[in-house]
Formats: C-alpha cells, sequence, structure tokens
C-alpha cells in the first residue's frame, strides 16, 4: 500500500471508529435478572424488598437468592443458569400470609442520565407466586403472571432522564399453610443511545474527515 492510499485508508478507519463510538449502543447498565451475579443464599441487592402488606418481612430490605431445590420447586418453574427465584427469606418454602392477602414490591433502578430516551427500550420475562403486575417509573406496562410459565413485560417509552425505577408487584393469595411467595426475573435484550457523542468520539470523527479532505484537496490540486 502506497503512502497516500495508507493515509486515506487511516482517515477513513478513524471516522468509522468515532461514528462507531459515537453511536454508543449498549445493554442499560442495571438491569441484571434476578440472582444472577449473587450465589443461592445471598442477598440479592439488585432488588430491593418492600411490604405493601403482608406477614413476609424480607432481610435487610432485599431478598434471598433461593437452591432452587425441595418444596416450592415442584410447583414453581426451576431456576436457570440465567436467572433465579428471590424469596423473602432464605427458607424458600417458608409460609406467609394465613388469613388475608399479601402484597410485595420488588424494585430494581437503572440509569439514563446522557442517554437518548427515545432510544431507550427493554424487554423481559417474569414468574411470580402468586399473581402481579410490572410498573415503570409508576405506569403499568403488564399484568398478569404466574408461577409454572414466564409472563412477558416491556417497554419502548416512558423513560425519565436520570434514575429509573422497574417494580414487580407480587401479590401472595390467604392460604393457612405451605404459602411462600417468591418472584423471577429475566431480561432478554435491551439497549440505549447516547444522546450526544462523546468528546472523545467527535475528536476521532473530525480527525478522520479532515485527513480524507486533505488528501482530497492534493488531488484536486
Amino acid at each position: 500500500m502506497n503512502f497516500k492510499n495508507f493515509v486515506v485508508a487511516s482517515g477513513l478507519a478513524l471516522a468509522s471508529a468515532g461514528a462507531s463510538a459515537a453511536a454508543d449502543l449498549a445493554w442499560i447498565e442495571g438491569l441484571y435478572n434476578t440472582g444472577e451475579v449473587f450465589f443461592a443464599g445471598e442477598q440479592d441487592t439488585n432488588y430491593a424488598f418492600t411490604v405493601i402488606n403482608g406477614t413476609a418481612t424480607g432481610t435487610g430490605g432485599y431478598g434471598i437468592v433461593s437452591e432452587g431445590v425441595g418444596f416450592p420447586f415442584n410447583a414453581w418453574s426451576a431456576n436457570s443458569a440465567a436467572s433465579s427465584w428471590l424469596t423473602p427469606s432464605a427458607n424458600a418454602g417458608q409460609s406467609y400470609d394465613p388469613s388475608s392477602d399479601g402484597l410485595y414490591k420488588w424494585s430494581i433502578s437503572f440509569d439514563l442520565s446522557g442517554k437518548n430516551l427515545s432510544s431507550a427500550s427493554f424487554s423481559g420475562r417474569w414468574w411470580a407466586d402468586n399473581q402481579g403486575y410490572v410498573q415503570l417509573n409508576g405506569v403499568t406496562i403488564s399484568t398478569g403472571v404466574n408461577l409454572s410459565s414466564p409472563t412477558s413485560f416491556a417497554a419502548s417509552s416512558g423513560f425519565v432522564a436520570g434514575m429509573n425505577t422497574l417494580d414487580f408487584f407480587v401479590t401472595n393469595f390467604a392460604q393457612g399453610s405451605g404459602n411462600p411467595t417468591g418472584v423471577r426475573v429475566e431480561f432478554l435484550d435491551s439497549y440505549a443511545v447516547a444522546a450526544v457523542p462523546e468528546p472523545e468520539s467527535w475528536a476521532l470523527i473530525v480527525a478522520g474527515l479532515a485527513v480524507v479532505g486533505a488528501i482530497a484537496r492534493r488531488r484536486i490540486g
């Protein structure tokens, strides 16, 4: 390759690299499957646990990653390599809410600062014992769920600049005994584009185009 061709190729490569960096297509940081980065028996601190009404208390404001064996896993969809059930205590089979329905909220937050909100989206699926709905920033995006097969949820709007919150509300129907509760969440995809290219991305684009322009002017001259 002669020097001129090398310079042109380098300029185009720089411009291409800058454009690629400017696009900044990426998984939304902060969206995790339940139990994704924790071992069985540990608190999943990505999901805050809130008691709205009921006898389950949680563990320090979070749930516990289940081991996935024994009761209630004869009825619950089995844990997988992608996600695990979260339960209010280390004993997944512990019974709650003997006389009235319990209502619990499992929440995960993610930051979209610097992102183009119109480009943001995610989709996933979830399970719960017994029933529930999903809200993004207080707006319901999915209803109906069960413990043995997944229910889909998704959003491509309703995001806010800064911190966003995704809430999974779970109702545990009253039952005298053998009445555990829990939640399991899997994200299938997500992305968001940077609102504006980073300064270094613009620098790469400008540098690449400047080189190409200089070569073009020399050829014309």
